[in-house]
């Protein structure tokens, strides 16, 4: 029997209680992949709206808020609704949903057409992910750091294509490129015909709503934990990756412009760095998982927030020699607690799966494209440099971490 076709079968409680699935894990991670390569489409055609569609900076930092705040604002809201009732079907009809979106990126003819496009796309960004997280919670059996980590890194690796997508695809083709990204979201719905109905079924059988969940969470912790003192550790936790999510979202929405301005690199040679970040993001994302397993989620929030600030002030300045080595150092540690945050979210708030994933993974995260239109803003009216230097002081935030209660786990 082939792996594939295990993914549509029902797996025993008592045999996966504390094992991790590995092939739902990998399958998941796939379809993370695709949605955030979709994502990752957006980001891509920067350079060649600016040229097709003649944009401003604060256009297209309107674009990157418009993305982040469908696909990432709207998490917690479906989060909230699927915890109550959870929709397998769902994935489907959010990948869907982003498949229109890319044909409409395809075709857009001026701004607004492009932004209700980039809208779909991030809806159905905001319907996946906060099913994508239960998958990945009833499939991680003890390991949550590592399944955490696996499904992550699909996604980051997909955001990482974007510097790729822009100098093999949208350079020769131009924005009409964008409607290979459809194929994406087709190989996407393929792939989860295979994951629903195990999901559907694991539901089924198991018995499991959030509430059972909760119920026996909230068991453990409730004398140990307030519920003051969650919402306190809760609102540090978004504090840090607010800044994390601001950071990055002018990294890879303006760095490719003080590239080419301050440094005379081309369109092309401006992808490298950031492919670099993204890449080493997808390595860090994986590591920073698995090391929280062991060495606890609050050490490596810490490490990896407050430990970027010194690689973030410095980049700006560097030569271009030393912008390869230090960038690509920088996503390795800047990204190690992207899957570290949402599961000691998850610990925080026992029962509570969908909120949680999507109040970091989606709110936090989002207020990050609210950052994109503050720097976009900035750089229309000062310079793409001042902005550079100004953001790089946010990971400073990270010391918040300092303050967070010890970790949730069982």
């Amino acid at each position: 029997m082939s792996n594939v076709d295990t993914l549509s079968k029902p797996v025993k409680t008592m045999d996966t209680k504390n094992k991790a699935l590995f092939g739902i894990l990998f399958a998941i991670s796939g379809v993370h992949l695709l949605n955030d390569s979709m994502q990752s489409v957006v980001a891509a055609l920067f350079p060649i709206f600016e040229q097709s569609l003649g944009l401003t900076f604060g256009q297209i930092g309107w674009i990157t808020f418009t993305l982040y705040m469908t696909s990432s604002v709207l998490q917690p809201v479906i989060g909230i609704l699927s915890d109550k009732k959870p929709a397998p079907w769902m994935l489907i009809a959010g990948m869907c949903c982003s498949m229109a979106g890319m044909a409409g990126l395809a075709y857009a003819p001026n701004f607004w057409t492009l932004l209700l496009a980039v809208v779909f796309v991030g809806f159905g960004s905001a319907v996946f992910h906060p099913e994508g997280s239960r998958v990945v919670y009833f499939a991680a059996g003890g390991r949550r750091g590592l399944a955490q980590s696996i499904y992550q890194v699909g996604g980051n690796f997909g955001q990482a294509l974007a510097p790729l997508m822009t100098i093999f695809i949208f350079v020769p083709l131009g924005q009409r490129g964008a409607v290979w990204g459809t194929l994406l979201a087709l190989a996407g719905i393929i792939l989860l015909l295979r994951i629903v109905p195990w999901y559907a079924a694991e539901l089924a059988a198991k018995g499991l709503a959030d509430r059972k969940a909760k119920q026996s969470g909230a068991a453990a912790n409730a004398d140990t934990l307030s519920t003051k003192a969650v919402a306190i550790a809760l609102g540090l936790l978004l504090v840090m990756v607010f800044a994390r999510s601001w950071y990055a979202a002018g990294l890879t929405s303006f760095y490719q412009f003080y590239l080419q301005r301050d440094y005379g690199l081309s369109i092309g040679a401006a992808q490298v760095p950031l492919f670099l970040f993204m890449a080493a993001g997808v390595a860090g994302t994986f590591l920073g998982g698995m090391l929280s397993d062991r060495f606890g989620r609050k050490r490596m929030l810490l490490f990896s927030i407050a430990g970027a600030a010194p690689l973030t002030v410095i980049l700006p300045h560097l030569p271009i020699f030393w912008v390869y080595p230090v960038i690509t150092l920088l996503g390795l540690i800047l990204q190690s607690s992207f899957s570290v945050s949402v599961v000691y979210a998850q610990e925080l708030m026992p029962g509570k799966v969908g909120m949680a994933s999507g109040l970091i993974t989606g709110l936090a995260f989002g207020m990050g494209g609210l950052g994109a239109i503050v720097l976009g803003t900035a750089a229309d009216h000062y310079s793409i440099a001042q902005v550079m230097y100004a953001s790089s002081v946010l990971p400073l935030l990270g010391l918040f971490g300092i303050l967070l209660p010890k970790d949730r786990r069982n």
